[in-house]
Protein backbone atom coordinates (compact mmCIF):
# COMPACT_ATOMS: atom_id res chain seq x y z
CA UNK A 1 0.00 0.00 0.00
CA UNK A 2 1.02 3.60 -0.75
CA UNK A 3 2.12 5.59 2.20
CA UNK A 4 0.40 9.03 1.86
CA UNK A 5 1.64 12.38 2.80
CA UNK A 6 0.67 14.03 6.38
CA UNK A 7 -2.26 15.80 6.44
CA UNK A 8 -0.01 18.91 7.30
CA UNK A 9 3.60 19.80 6.19
CA UNK A 10 4.91 21.88 8.90
CA UNK A 11 8.34 24.01 9.04
CA UNK A 12 11.47 22.20 9.59
CA UNK A 13 12.38 21.38 13.70
CA UNK A 14 8.28 22.01 14.63
CA UNK A 15 7.84 18.00 14.61
CA UNK A 16 9.15 14.57 13.82
CA UNK A 17 8.55 11.13 13.82
CA UNK A 18 9.49 8.33 16.17
CA UNK A 19 9.79 4.85 15.66
CA UNK A 20 11.91 1.32 15.84
CA UNK A 21 12.92 0.00 12.69
CA UNK A 22 13.80 -4.06 13.20
CA UNK A 23 16.94 -4.64 11.24
CA UNK A 24 17.65 -8.44 12.21
CA UNK A 25 15.92 -11.08 14.37
CA UNK A 26 16.99 -14.45 15.20
CA UNK A 27 14.52 -17.55 13.81
CA UNK A 28 11.27 -18.52 15.38
CA UNK A 29 10.92 -20.73 17.85
CA UNK A 30 8.93 -23.60 17.49
CA UNK A 31 5.78 -21.56 19.18
CA UNK A 32 5.91 -18.95 16.69
CA UNK A 33 8.00 -16.67 19.67
CA UNK A 34 9.88 -13.79 17.86
CA UNK A 35 12.49 -11.61 19.70
CA UNK A 36 13.81 -8.85 18.48
CA UNK A 37 17.91 -8.74 17.82
CA UNK A 38 18.42 -5.77 16.93
CA UNK A 39 16.30 -2.43 16.52
CA UNK A 40 17.03 1.21 15.13
CA UNK A 41 15.48 4.04 16.99
CA UNK A 42 14.45 6.43 14.24
CA UNK A 43 13.30 10.42 14.22
CA UNK A 44 12.73 12.07 10.98
CA UNK A 45 11.95 15.42 10.59
CA UNK A 46 8.33 16.00 8.66
CA UNK A 47 9.52 19.54 7.71
CA UNK A 48 12.75 18.58 5.49
CA UNK A 49 12.07 14.74 5.62
CA UNK A 50 15.77 14.70 6.93
CA UNK A 51 16.85 11.57 9.62
CA UNK A 52 16.81 13.45 12.67
CA UNK A 53 18.79 10.56 14.58
CA UNK A 54 19.28 6.50 13.69
CA UNK A 55 20.36 4.69 16.60
CA UNK A 56 20.70 0.80 16.08
CA UNK A 57 20.77 -1.04 19.59
CA UNK A 58 20.32 -4.73 20.32
CA UNK A 59 18.51 -3.77 24.32
CA UNK A 60 15.77 -1.39 23.76
CA UNK A 61 13.38 -1.45 26.24
CA UNK A 62 11.32 1.08 27.98
CA UNK A 63 13.94 3.24 29.52
CA UNK A 64 17.09 2.56 27.05
CA UNK A 65 14.22 4.00 24.51
CA UNK A 66 13.53 6.87 26.82
CA UNK A 67 17.58 7.40 27.60
CA UNK A 68 17.95 7.45 23.85
CA UNK A 69 15.23 10.00 22.90
CA UNK A 70 16.85 12.21 25.64
CA UNK A 71 20.42 11.81 24.34
CA UNK A 72 19.08 12.93 21.12
CA UNK A 73 17.29 15.87 22.93
CA UNK A 74 19.63 17.13 24.68
CA UNK A 75 21.79 17.15 21.37
CA UNK A 76 19.83 18.96 18.99
CA UNK A 77 17.06 20.54 21.09
CA UNK A 78 13.23 19.74 21.22
CA UNK A 79 10.94 19.71 18.87
CA UNK A 80 7.18 20.83 19.22
CA UNK A 81 5.45 17.97 18.62
CA UNK A 82 6.69 14.31 18.20
CA UNK A 83 4.78 11.28 16.49
CA UNK A 84 5.15 7.39 17.87
CA UNK A 85 3.33 5.07 17.33
CA UNK A 86 1.72 2.79 20.27
CA UNK A 87 4.45 0.31 21.02
CA UNK A 88 4.33 -0.23 25.13
CA UNK A 89 7.84 0.94 25.73
CA UNK A 90 6.16 4.69 24.79
CA UNK A 91 2.44 4.27 26.10
CA UNK A 92 2.46 1.03 28.38
CA UNK A 93 0.70 1.86 31.47
CA UNK A 94 2.12 3.66 34.30
CA UNK A 95 -0.92 3.61 36.70
CA UNK A 96 -3.97 1.40 35.77
CA UNK A 97 -3.98 3.08 32.23
CA UNK A 98 -5.18 6.13 34.25
CA UNK A 99 -2.45 8.97 33.80
CA UNK A 100 0.46 8.78 30.60
CA UNK A 101 2.98 6.87 30.71
CA UNK A 102 6.18 7.93 31.50
CA UNK A 103 7.57 8.18 27.54
CA UNK A 104 4.48 10.85 27.33
CA UNK A 105 5.03 12.49 30.32
CA UNK A 106 8.31 13.27 30.04
CA UNK A 107 7.90 14.74 26.53
CA UNK A 108 5.22 17.24 28.27
CA UNK A 109 7.31 17.93 30.88
CA UNK A 110 9.68 19.26 28.23
CA UNK A 111 7.05 21.16 26.44
CA UNK A 112 6.75 18.65 23.49
CA UNK A 113 3.11 17.84 22.71
CA UNK A 114 3.17 13.76 22.27
CA UNK A 115 0.95 12.58 19.51
CA UNK A 116 -0.41 9.46 19.87
CA UNK A 117 -0.95 7.80 16.27
CA UNK A 118 -3.87 5.01 16.53
CA UNK A 119 -3.65 1.48 16.45
CA UNK A 120 -2.87 0.12 12.44
CA UNK A 121 -2.37 3.46 11.11
CA UNK A 122 1.09 3.52 9.86
CA UNK A 123 0.49 6.10 7.23
CA UNK A 124 -0.17 8.81 10.29
CA UNK A 125 3.31 8.93 10.83
CA UNK A 126 4.45 8.58 7.09
CA UNK A 127 7.95 10.16 6.93
CA UNK A 128 9.58 7.45 8.87
CA UNK A 129 7.82 4.95 7.78
CA UNK A 130 8.72 6.18 4.76
CA UNK A 131 12.19 6.23 5.54
CA UNK A 132 12.12 2.58 6.97
CA UNK A 133 10.77 1.64 3.41
CA UNK A 134 13.91 2.82 1.63
CA UNK A 135 16.49 2.09 4.44
CA UNK A 136 15.01 -1.75 4.28
CA UNK A 137 15.36 -1.64 0.58
CA UNK A 138 18.52 0.52 -0.23
CA UNK A 139 20.69 -0.37 2.39
CA UNK A 140 19.37 -3.76 5.08
CA UNK A 141 18.50 -6.33 1.98
CA UNK A 142 21.71 -5.22 0.38
CA UNK A 143 24.06 -4.96 2.84
CA UNK A 144 22.70 -7.31 5.15
CA UNK A 145 24.03 -6.46 8.35
CA UNK A 146 24.00 -9.70 10.70
CA UNK A 147 25.20 -7.95 13.56
CA UNK A 148 25.14 -4.47 15.54
CA UNK A 149 29.07 -3.90 14.59
CA UNK A 150 27.79 -4.49 11.26
CA UNK A 151 24.35 -2.28 11.29
CA UNK A 152 25.76 0.93 12.66
CA UNK A 153 28.29 1.21 9.79
CA UNK A 154 25.86 0.90 7.37
CA UNK A 155 22.98 2.33 8.90
CA UNK A 156 26.08 5.69 9.46
CA UNK A 157 26.71 5.33 5.76
CA UNK A 158 22.75 5.00 4.70
CA UNK A 159 21.93 8.14 6.86
CA UNK A 160 24.50 10.28 5.02
CA UNK A 161 23.41 9.00 1.63
CA UNK A 162 19.74 9.52 2.67
CA UNK A 163 20.31 13.28 4.02
CA UNK A 164 22.92 14.30 2.19
CA UNK A 165 23.02 12.80 -1.98
CA UNK A 166 19.42 10.72 -2.25
CA UNK A 167 16.88 13.08 -4.45
CA UNK A 168 13.73 12.55 -2.14
CA UNK A 169 10.30 12.97 -3.90
CA UNK A 170 8.13 14.15 -0.78
CA UNK A 171 7.05 17.71 -1.27
CA UNK A 172 9.11 18.52 0.87
CA UNK A 173 11.89 18.16 -0.77
CA UNK A 174 11.12 18.51 -4.44
CA UNK A 175 13.37 15.75 -5.28
CA UNK A 176 16.64 17.09 -3.68
CA UNK A 177 18.57 15.09 -0.83
CA UNK A 178 16.78 17.00 2.32
CA UNK A 179 19.76 18.59 3.38
CA UNK A 180 20.65 19.94 -0.04
CA UNK A 181 17.00 21.54 0.65
CA UNK A 182 16.71 22.65 3.66
CA UNK A 183 20.87 22.57 4.66
CA UNK A 184 21.09 24.94 7.78
CA UNK A 185 19.26 22.90 10.77
CA UNK A 186 16.35 24.81 12.15
CA UNK A 187 16.96 26.28 15.93
CA UNK A 188 15.14 24.35 18.36
CA UNK A 189 14.59 25.22 22.02
CA UNK A 190 17.26 23.31 24.14
CA UNK A 191 16.33 20.77 26.80
CA UNK A 192 15.43 22.88 30.32
CA UNK A 193 18.07 22.57 33.03
CA UNK A 194 15.08 22.80 35.79
CA UNK A 195 11.94 21.53 35.14
CA UNK A 196 8.26 20.84 37.08
CA UNK A 197 8.06 17.08 37.00
CA UNK A 198 4.55 17.35 37.04
CA UNK A 199 3.68 19.82 33.92
CA UNK A 200 2.31 16.77 32.41
CA UNK A 201 -1.05 17.30 34.35
CA UNK A 202 -1.91 20.91 32.06
CA UNK A 203 -1.94 18.35 29.11
CA UNK A 204 -4.99 16.68 31.34
CA UNK A 205 -7.08 19.69 31.93
CA UNK A 206 -10.63 18.67 30.84
CA UNK A 207 -10.39 15.00 31.06
CA UNK A 208 -12.92 13.03 33.31
CA UNK A 209 -13.31 9.36 34.84
CA UNK A 210 -16.09 7.64 35.79
CA UNK A 211 -15.58 5.60 39.05
CA UNK A 212 -18.22 3.65 41.69
CA UNK A 213 -17.58 4.56 44.35
CA UNK A 214 -16.90 1.67 47.40
CA UNK A 215 -18.10 0.66 50.58
CA UNK A 216 -16.34 3.76 52.30
CA UNK A 217 -16.87 6.45 49.81
CA UNK A 218 -13.63 6.13 48.23
CA UNK A 219 -12.45 5.20 44.41
CA UNK A 220 -9.13 4.80 43.02
CA UNK A 221 -7.53 6.85 40.11
CA UNK A 222 -3.69 6.63 39.68
CA UNK A 223 -2.58 3.76 42.18
CA UNK A 224 -4.33 6.12 44.55
CA UNK A 225 -7.25 6.34 46.52
CA UNK A 226 -9.16 9.27 47.33
CA UNK A 227 -12.25 9.50 49.85
CA UNK A 228 -15.36 11.32 48.90
CA UNK A 229 -17.93 10.58 51.32
CA UNK A 230 -18.95 7.65 53.25
CA UNK A 231 -23.18 8.36 52.31
CA UNK A 232 -22.17 8.37 48.71
CA UNK A 233 -20.91 4.46 48.45
CA UNK A 234 -22.59 2.58 45.71
CA UNK A 235 -23.20 5.74 44.32
CA UNK A 236 -21.31 6.62 40.50
CA UNK A 237 -19.03 9.76 40.22
CA UNK A 238 -17.07 11.82 37.24
CA UNK A 239 -14.16 12.81 38.14
CA UNK A 240 -12.94 16.08 36.12
CA UNK A 241 -9.16 17.01 36.30
CA UNK A 242 -7.46 20.57 36.80
CA UNK A 243 -4.43 20.76 35.54
CA UNK A 244 -3.99 24.21 36.50
CA UNK A 245 -4.80 23.70 40.26
CA UNK A 246 -3.86 19.90 40.60
CA UNK A 247 -6.98 18.98 41.87
CA UNK A 248 -9.77 16.64 41.05
CA UNK A 249 -13.66 18.13 40.76
CA UNK A 250 -15.86 15.14 41.94
CA UNK A 251 -19.42 15.64 40.44
CA UNK A 252 -22.02 13.15 41.38
CA UNK A 253 -25.52 13.22 39.69
CA UNK A 254 -24.21 16.33 38.03
CA UNK A 255 -23.76 18.26 41.39
CA UNK A 256 -19.96 19.06 42.61
CA UNK A 257 -19.36 17.61 45.49
CA UNK A 258 -16.11 18.51 46.56
CA UNK A 259 -12.42 19.27 45.42
CA UNK A 260 -9.62 17.15 46.04
CA UNK A 261 -5.56 17.61 45.82
CA UNK A 262 -3.93 15.34 43.70
CA UNK A 263 -2.06 12.38 45.32
CA UNK A 264 1.33 11.31 44.20
CA UNK A 265 2.99 14.55 42.75
CA UNK A 266 6.27 15.65 43.31
CA UNK A 267 5.27 19.82 43.60
CA UNK A 268 8.78 20.77 43.29
CA UNK A 269 11.57 21.69 40.19
CA UNK A 270 14.05 18.98 39.15
CA UNK A 271 16.87 19.24 37.36
CA UNK A 272 16.97 17.67 33.76
CA UNK A 273 19.00 14.71 34.91
CA UNK A 274 17.17 14.02 37.83
CA UNK A 275 13.74 13.87 36.32
CA UNK A 276 15.32 11.45 33.54
CA UNK A 277 16.50 9.83 36.21
CA UNK A 278 12.96 9.07 37.61
CA UNK A 279 10.67 8.74 34.18
CA UNK A 280 13.46 5.66 33.34
CA UNK A 281 13.07 3.96 36.47
CA UNK A 282 9.16 4.17 35.91
CA UNK A 283 9.68 3.40 32.94
CA UNK A 284 11.63 0.03 33.35
CA UNK A 285 9.39 -1.00 35.97
CA UNK A 286 6.27 -0.96 33.46
CA UNK A 287 7.93 -2.61 31.29
CA UNK A 288 8.50 -5.44 32.88
CA UNK A 289 5.13 -5.82 34.45
CA UNK A 290 3.83 -5.25 30.83
CA UNK A 291 6.10 -8.57 30.07
CA UNK A 292 4.90 -10.23 33.64
CA UNK A 293 1.54 -9.94 32.00
CA UNK A 294 2.06 -11.12 28.57
CA UNK A 295 5.14 -13.25 28.55
CA UNK A 296 4.56 -14.43 24.71
CA UNK A 297 4.23 -10.52 23.55
CA UNK A 298 7.41 -8.48 23.81
CA UNK A 299 5.17 -5.30 22.82
CA UNK A 300 2.25 -3.69 21.02
CA UNK A 301 3.01 -2.50 17.38
CA UNK A 302 0.53 -0.86 15.87
CA UNK A 303 2.76 -1.29 12.19
CA UNK A 304 4.92 -3.83 10.95
CA UNK A 305 8.22 -2.49 9.88
CA UNK A 306 10.14 -5.49 9.11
Amino acid sequence: ASISEPEERPAPGVEWGLDFHDVSTVPADPQGKQQHVIESLNLVDHGSSAVVAAEPASDYNAETALRAVAGVLLEQGCPDRIRLDRDTRWVGSWTAKDFPAPMLRFLQCLGIEARVCPPQRPDKNPFVERYHRNFKYECQLIEKPTDLSSTLEVNQRYVRFYNFERPNQAITCGNQPPRAKVPERPSLTPVPQTLDPDRWLLALTGKTYKRKLDSKGCFQLGNQTYYVQQNRRGQMAVIWVDGQKRTLNIYVNQVLIKSLTIKGLHNRSMNFQEYLDLMCNEAISTWRRTLRRTPHMVRSRSSTTT
